[in-house]
């Protein structure tokens, strides 16, 4: 990001504080976010920064919170609300980003509590900040519990209870790995439709438009896009359906379902579809592919991105899968990608660690107990349901396929064919667990069931 003008980054602050401000009162970071850039009228740069901003200082905000309670008179909890959200966002400056100057952040910041008709408090704003700047130069100035789990949830900025999952599946040193890695940008990764192009075409389309390209191990279909990208919409090939944008570990769910042409899919838990639409392209476009979904705005992605991509054997249905007796016993295979409490898409998603709760797991676990017993009747004698989940705690993995094996004993784990995608992140077990500090994709679980 290039160096930034006062003026320009106080702009940028305003958006950002506005959609903070928002995120305060329950909205969701990336909906408020694009609201608020879309009723702004800022440059590209501006709202590149204003990004950051946001996405930055929600997802830190427990350290930053933290430098408050140290170097100010009061705890952060007991600001007025202006106040130590601009604060926050002055730190997550100070303390992540090099390319606004000190003094630019301190001005700013403190023009920013101006706006916020703080009075006084702007003195406070940059006394903070400028206390800040003074303590760095001889050390970092944050303070630590001793407590292990404290102490990582504080310098990674993140809930006990969650430091506390992790802790409870890793080794001690891969734990502030894992809390590293889900503090970092996402990747943006594209999964190529075979059925319109080659990988090497779409690969060579977008870097012939300045886009750099990776292929990635085990995923032969599959690209990551890196450097300046800009509108995906505006890239070689997506008006054209070469590609849709899914990450890798996402890739995995339906080469592990492994449709064939002619054969009658179910989709339990289809939007937005890019799974869905996977399964269209294994199954050459062919035989018939159910997507449900109890939302119908979220079907009409399904539907949008069916259109673009050029799929035909995709039809959806909005209904609750968890009450569809009419499907008993009518699917080959059935994709069952059920809601979960996102623990391994964390970085995508600023303001997840803070939104989920070990009550709403609980609640979540119940949701997927349902849907799992309900859909499991949807398959044929000898066919196949894959259960996933973009989460990375065991209540919603491990335990919930446990459970359903001891009340099921006619169901088996079916492993990954040796030469399938998933097979590389298998385990004895037959399930596959991807884990994002060890294989930098988003954090997945998955298994193959079979009913006898």
């Amino acid at each position: 990001m290039p160096k930034q003008s006062s003026s320009r980054i106080a702009t940028a602050r305003q958006a950002a504080l506005a959609t903070i401000k928002a995120v305060e009162r329950g909205a969701f970071a990336d909906v408020e976010l694009d609201r608020q850039l879309h009723r702004s009228q800022l440059s590209s740069d501006d709202r590149r920064l204003a990004t950051e901003l946001v996405y930055g200082s929600v997802r830190r905000r427990r350290t930053l919170d933290a430098l408050i309670d140290q170097l100010g008179k009061k705890p952060a909890h007991q600001q007025p609300v202006d106040l130590r959200l601009i604060l926050q966002l002055g730190f997550y400056q100070l303390r992540y980003l090099s390319q606004i100057p000190d003094h630019a952040v301190v001005d700013t910041s403190v023009e920013l509590a101006k706006h916020c008709r703080l009075g006084k408090l702007s003195g406070v704003v940059n006394g903070m900040l400028r206390q800040y700047i003074r303590l760095s130069a001889a050390g970092d100035p944050l303070r630590l519990p001793d407590d292990e789990i404290a102490r990582l949830g504080v310098l990674y900025s993140y809930p006990d209870w969650i430091v506390r999952v992790w802790q409870q599946r890793l080794p001690e040193d891969e734990v502030a790995q894992l809390c590293d890695w889900f503090n970092r940008p996402p990747n943006l990764d594209l999964r190529v439709n075979r059925l319109k192009v080659s990988v090497d075409q779409a690969a060579a389309a977008l870097q012939a438009a300045g886009v750099q390209t990776q292929r990635l191990p085990h995923l032969p279909w599959a690209l990551r896009l890196s450097g300046k990208i800009g509108n995906i919409r505006q890239l070689p090939g997506y008006a054209e359906g070469w590609w849709m944008v899914q990450d890798a570990s996402a890739q995995l769910v339906a080469e592990l379902l492994n449709p064939q042409p002619g054969e009658t899919v179910i989709d339990a838990c289809a939007a937005p579809g890019g799974k869905t639409a996977h399964l269209a392209e294994l199954m050459q476009d062919t035989g018939a592919l159910l997507a449900c979904d109890r939302t119908a705005s979220r079907l009409k992605k399904v539907q949008q991105n069916q259109q673009r991509l050029g799929l035909t054997c995709i039809q959806t249905q909005v209904c609750d899968s968890r009450n569809q007796p009419q499907l008993t016993a009518t699917a080959d295979k059935v994709l069952l990608d059920v809601p979960c409490s996102g623990l391994g898409t964390l970085h995508r998603h600023a303001d997840a660690r803070w939104r989920q709760q070990p009550g709403s797991v609980r609640d979540l676990v119940q949701l997927q107990k349902e849907l799992l017993a309900q859909t499991a009747t949807w398959v044929k004698p000898g066919g196949t349901l894959v259960y996933a989940t973009c989460t990375l705690h065991p209540d919603e993995n491990e335990h919930q396929i446990q459970q359903f094996l001891a009340d099921h004993p006619d169901w088996v784990i079916e492993p990954p064919e040796l030469d399938s995608p998933a097979a590389a992140y298998s385990d004895e077990s037959g399930w596959i667990k991807v884990w994002p500090h060890r294989d930098n994709m988003d954090g997945f679980f998955m298994v193959r069931l079979q009913v006898r």
